[in-house]
């Protein structure tokens, strides 16, 4: 299955809210008044990509086709153009065939990026999945598994290594995390490797000493490899919707935020959440997990986003 294809089949129940009876709403022959387009509205509040950007869709379709005779292709046409423009709000686009043009690679040492998220998002996982884009690409990389209060995330982390062919640091169970950044820090300029990832231990944003915790992490990266951390990555699950907007302020305010990897799109209804983060937050998606697979990670194509959720 092609990146489109698992792109589109992911994000199949976000497009059944929209497209379930739009026959019904957006009839060819009909003339598309205020009550359509109401509707209509309603249907894109429901994927949670937020009141704004469903009235900015919905006035782009009152100015281009109200009061005229629908014709259902060019109705999809200009949601889909809409849609491409509002998350690309400051005209930020990335190579889909590049799987690293998201990442904002040091331009010259190393690069460290640093993933944080709440508890369940998937941040394992998808540590797992961007080293192996990484590692692909021929670059070497280390990874400092700096969660040490859950042994299996560490061990889970040990073996994504093991497959992937990378090194990994690891400390005493419930040591420091910061020590186990700074131990990644060091064994990435001893071996002279491209990228260090520093995993963390998931946590809710209401608990504020893990939260401190999490800028203590970034405060001995920065201290270690100058201009670091260069990525800080938060892991967001699509599924809780409207609720990933205070999850990135909270953790954008102790580790600013560069970029959002969102997983489970193929488990939600709630896949216009993407467009909400952008408009809302500033923080851009840099990649989506559409599946379970190592492979599963691709990168944010706003194109092909919203040519996935608006055909058939």
């Amino acid at each position: 299955m092609g990146l489109f294809d698992k792109l589109k089949q992911g994000l199949q129940k976000t497009k059944q809210i929209l497209q379930t009876d739009v026959r019904d709403l957006f009839k060819s022959g009909d003339i598309l008044d205020e009550a359509c387009l109401e509707k209509f509205e309603a249907r894109l509040i429901r994927t949670d990509m937020g009141v704004a950007s469903a009235n900015a869709i919905v006035a782009e379709l009152r100015e281009k086709h109200g009061g005229r005779t629908v014709v259902v292709n060019e109705i999809w046409e200009t949601v889909r153009t809409k849609l491409v423009q509002l998350l690309r709000k400051d005209g930020v686009a990335w190579d889909p065939a590049d799987p690293l043009s998201p990442l904002q690679l040091a331009s010259s040492g190393p690069t460290v990026i640093l993933v944080s998220g709440v508890n369940g998002s998937g941040k394992t996982t998808s540590i797992a999945k961007l080293s192996n884009l990484i590692k692909q690409s021929g670059r070497s990389l280390v990874l400092a598994a700096a969660d040490t209060f859950r042994a299996a995330a560490v061990e889970q982390l040990a073996m994504w290594a093991g497959r992937i062919g990378c090194e990994i640091v690891r400390g005493e169970n419930a040591a420091d995390p910061a020590s186990v950044a700074h131990k990644g820090c060091e064994r990435l300029l001893a071996t002279n490797a491209d990228v260090l990832i520093v995993d963390t231990a998931g946590r809710l944003q209401t608990q504020k000493n893990l939260m401190d915790q999490l800028g203590k992490i970034k405060r001995v990266i920065a201290n270690k490899v100058p201009g670091a951390p260069h990525e800080s990555l938060i892991v967001l699950d699509a599924t809780t919707g409207q609720n990933a907007l205070s999850q990135i302020k909270s953790f954008s305010d102790l580790v600013q935020c560069t970029g959002i990897i969102l997983t489970k799109l193929d488990g939600t209804a709630k896949g216009g959440v993407v467009v909400a983060v952008r408009q809302t937050m500033g923080v851009p998606v840099k990649y989506v997990g559409v599946g379970e697979g190592i492979d599963d990670l691709q990168v944010f194509d706003p194109e092909g986003f919203a040519r996935a959720l608006v055909t058939e």
